[in-house]
């Protein structure tokens, strides 16, 4: 093979897998790679950086080893496609891989029909033989450019899925944090175990009903008008449930807090979406093979209540990179890496503020740390913004409690911090000890406190931005 075939059959390939033609940084990894060339060496070439070099190729040798089903990485990449004896000229599994795609893309018509018949479509594709060519909706998945090591929470959410037959699990974390990134990653890895992979975004607060209609109409992939969920029993249509347990789905929901009210503690559902809570609870308790995906910065009230180590329902609390987080520094160029630990540990491990915090670092101080270190107060700078978000959604009572909590100079407990609620002003409650709890509840849910246990003892705090962030837009509590 040389190089040409190389890429035509590798480009075959990525897109069976992804729907998407392999890009102008992926092809040059390839060619390096075929002519033995070094990371450092195309990172120089197209100007960037190692790291992200790195980053680019691990995911195209993933996404190469599952087209392929074997591993294939930099160091065999050539020696893999040579035994194979795969070109573009003579490979009619090639050609098979591409008509594949086209049919999964474009000519499925699966009928209501076929489907409550259990007979199989008109079709070279068979849903239910054909695991390992299951029908993508990724649509609106986000680009995601680089992704930092998140290997053990990856096994563990895989363990979930495959072995333990999760079907319901929220990945929760704070604004950042790197919670769809690690769902696109996941989808990547486990994708040829489901019949069907959707994936779609709540930012905008879709009605359920037309979610539900929207996600049936690719699931039918029929030319008949499409039933409203409701309608079934007058249509003989097939609900969103049905297809759950008729096939092995993978749904994937994100930005799930947008059906939430703001305003109100966490997990109150605006007024007309209190039917996600009844969708969500349902694919928990009914029996099926799928598994609904749910990304969100709170906890919806439904997981909280139905989750357990042996149930079949799971969240994934995402915490910061910890040492990991030294890549994104190295690639923003940052000296001084001996004071990488202080700067990760104050930002927290979170990824995006880490390289939001770089960037400013690089404009302003040359790259140099000890510099925004020596200041006393924690640069926010664009965070700001970004932290509007969840706080935007806070309840009065919960402004309160976070304000009270940013002027602790160490961990309190509970019962402390209701006592100096207390005599914060003129030894008035300012919050009931009941919704005290409730609020620390919803404040838990949003990933807003840190909990540190020691002993028998729970403690509450901030972490560093979060506290500088309040510090810079509440007061302490107003009672009246």
């Amino acid at each position: 093979m040389d190089v040409k075939d190389v890429l035509q059959f590798t480009d075959s390939l990525f897109f069976s897998e992804t729907g998407k033609h392999i890009d102008r940084l992926q092809e040059t990894i390839l060619k390096g790679t075929w002519d033995g060339q070094k990371y450092s060496d195309i990172a120089e070439e197209e100007h960037c950086t190692e790291g992200h070099v790195r980053n680019v190729a691990s995911e195209l040798w993933q996404i190469l080893s599952n087209a392929l089903d074997q591993e294939v990485n930099k160091s065999n990449l050539k020696r893999t496609l040579q035994r194979s004896n795969l070109s573009i000229s003579s490979s009619t599994f090639t050609k098979d891989f591409i008509n594949v795609t086209n049919v999964n893309f474009c000519n499925s018509n699966i009928k209501d029909s076929e489907v409550m018949n259990n007979r199989s479509p008109a079709s070279p594709s068979n849903l239910e033989k054909t695991p390992t060519q299951p029908h993508l909706d990724l649509s609106d998945v986000p680009k995601i450019f680089t992704f930092y090591d998140r290997t053990s929470e990856l096994t563990t959410l895989k363990q979930w899925i495959l072995h333990e037959n999760t079907r319901l699990l929220a990945i929760l974390g704070i604004v950042g944090i790197g919670k769809t990134a690690l769902a696109v990653h996941l989808v990547e890895q486990i994708k040829h175990e489901f019949d069907f992979i959707i994936w779609r975004s709540l930012a905008t607060s879709p009605p359920l009903s037309i979610l539900q209609t929207n996600i049936i109409q690719f699931l039918r992939r029929g030319d008949a008008p499409v039933s409203a969920p409701d309608e079934k029993a007058t249509t003989g249509g097939l609900s969103l449930l049905d297809y759950l347990q008729k096939y092995r789905c993978l749904l994937i929901l994100d930005d799930v807090q947008m059906v939430n009210s703001s305003g109100q503690l966490a997990g109150n559902y605006q007024p007309g979406y209190e039917d996600y809570g009844t969708l969500f609870r349902q694919v928990g308790e009914l029996s099926h093979n799928s598994c609904l995906l749910l990304i969100s910065s709170e906890k919806p009230r439904e997981i909280a209540a139905l989750e357990g180590k042996n149930q079949p329902v799971r969240s994934l609390q995402l915490n910061g990179l910890g040492a990991g987080a030294g890549e994104i520094l190295r690639e923003k160029g940052l000296a001084e890496d001996e004071n990488w630990s202080e700067l990760i540990e104050l930002y927290r491990g979170n990824p995006l503020w880490l390289k939001i915090v770089a960037t400013m670092i690089q404009d302003l101080f040359n790259g140099n740390i000890s510099e925004l270190l020596s200041d006393d107060s924690l640069f926010l700078g664009d965070l700001e913004s970004l932290l509007d978000q969840p706080f935007n959604r806070l309840s009065e009572p919960e402004k309160q409690v976070m304000s009270s909590l940013a002027s602790e100079t160490a961990p309190v407990s509970i019962a402390k911090l209701r006592e100096n609620m207390q005599l914060s002003r003129s030894r008035q409650r300012c919050v009931a000890v009941s919704q005290l709890l409730k609020i620390m509840q919803s404040l838990g849910r949003r990933s807003l406190i840190e909990k540190i246990q020691e002993g028998d003892r729970t403690f509450f705090t901030l972490g560093p931005v979060v506290q500088e962030y309040v510090k810079t837009q509440y007061s302490r509590p107003n009672c009246e």
